[in-house]
């Protein structure tokens, strides 16, 4: 019996790479393959979830998922974080029960909207404002507020009353849902939480220990009703997953795959420029870990602190993290591109120029430009 190769760092990178960048295929069996697709509005020079899709789906454009969303079998939810995700991971996240429950003049202005919604059908969260007058609510920071009825319409969604059908100008347009009742004795609480843990070490492998902690404390999030099931099950897996142990470091992966494999590969001449929470970067620890160096989300950073720039696209060469980009749509017909390196030397490798000119031509006719529409600097924009 053949022995297989020993599982390195090279080896843990290209399968990285080479199991969530697949070859493309239907949006729909993309986003069911993905499990879940991390949502941003930011726009830079599209949104997250159109820049994740792109390398994933034949003939993607920007805002295809927000387009083709009513026919599609996704729903807009919340995982480890907010997105879309396949309409069978429903069973496994409803009924959902918020960490923190609502007090009783909430819970009377939630059963109004909701009696509002069932009768009217698909709404607009304008057709509630000009209905009820809830106000306005503190939101994130000491001096913003945000429409009381939006935010109970989001606190609907999340407690899986509404559902988004639509979107319009980029607004949830909601509908009433009931989700059906599950099974909710300690076995089938058990293989749900097993089951959303499973999705997540398949969306992330191979992961650092670590990481699959703090993404079951991230579930939470999406499953605050499994908790603890989800803390009883981190243990096990730790322990029952594939690993290895590589300076220090115990990697997990999925099961009945092996890192080592030739199956594994990578165009070593393919630029990509990356969302930032695409599953390749997502896990921060991951990339500094597998790349040696680390990279920085500062789109809420002050600009003057900014290292990269306002919304950095971290830049793939095959399976080398070799620096990152900031692209802006100028005029609505141009890209222009500014370019940053982890080390300097790649700054002046021709095949990386040229294949960075490749990935800004599929870039532009993403965006619907013409495929030469682009120019590129080497200094990036704070």
């Amino acid at each position: 019996m053949s022995r297989s190769k020993p599982i390195t760092l090279d080896a843990l990178r290209r399968y990285a790479v080479a199991r969530t960048l697949f070859p493309p295929t239907t949006l729909q069996k993309a986003i069911a393959r993905l499990g879940f697709v991390q949502a941003d509005p930011i726009r830079a020079p599209a949104r997250a979830q159109d820049l994740t899709l792109r390398h994933r789906v034949k003939g993607y454009r920007a805002g295809d998922l927000e387009r083709r969303y009513q026919r599609l079998d996704v729903e807009e939810d919340c995982l480890v974080n907010y997105g879309f995700v396949p309409r069978s991971l429903l069973p496994l996240l409803h009924p959902r029960t918020a960490r923190r429950a609502w007090d009783a003049a909430t819970e009377r202005r939630a059963a109004e909207v909701l009696a509002f919604v069932r009768a009217r059908g698909a709404t607009h969260p304008r057709d509630v404002q000009e209905v009820f007058d809830h106000g306005r609510v503190q939101s994130w920071g000491a001096t913003n507020t945000l429409n009381a009825s939006t935010a109970l319409l989001d606190g609907m969604h999340y407690r899986g009353l509404l559902r988004v059908v639509r979107r319009e100008s980029g607004t949830r347009v909601y509908a009433a849902v009931e989700h059906p009742p599950v099974d909710d004795d300690p076995a089938a609480r058990h293989a749900r939480a097993r089951a959303l843990l499973m999705r997540i070490v398949d969306k992330y492998a191979p992961l650092p220990s670590a990481s699959l902690g703090y993404l079951a404390q991230l579930l939470q999030y999406g499953a605050p009703h499994l908790k603890g099931e989800t803390r009883t099950l981190l243990a096990e897996l730790r322990a029952s997953l594939p690993q290895t142990k590589i300076d220090g470091i115990t990697w997990l992966w999925t099961p009945g795959e092996d890192p080592a494999s030739g199956r594994w590969r990578v165009d070593p001449e393919r630029a990509r420029l990356l969302a930032p929470f695409d599953p390749v970067v997502w896990d921060r620890r991951r990339f500094e870990l597998l790349w040696g160096w680390a990279y920085k989300f500062e789109a809420y950073t002050p600009a003057a602190q900014r290292t990269m720039g306002h919304y950095a696209l971290p830049l793939l060469l095959g399976d080398q993290a070799v620096g990152w980009g900031n692209v802006a749509l100028v005029d609505k017909a141009r890209l222009e591109a500014h370019l940053g390196f982890a080390d300097r030397r790649w700054a002046r490798d021709p095949a990386l120029s040229c294949a960075v000119d490749g990935e800004l031509s599929l870039m532009a006719e993403f965006l619907q430009l013409d495929r030469g529409a682009f120019s590129r600097l080497k200094r990036p924009r704070k």
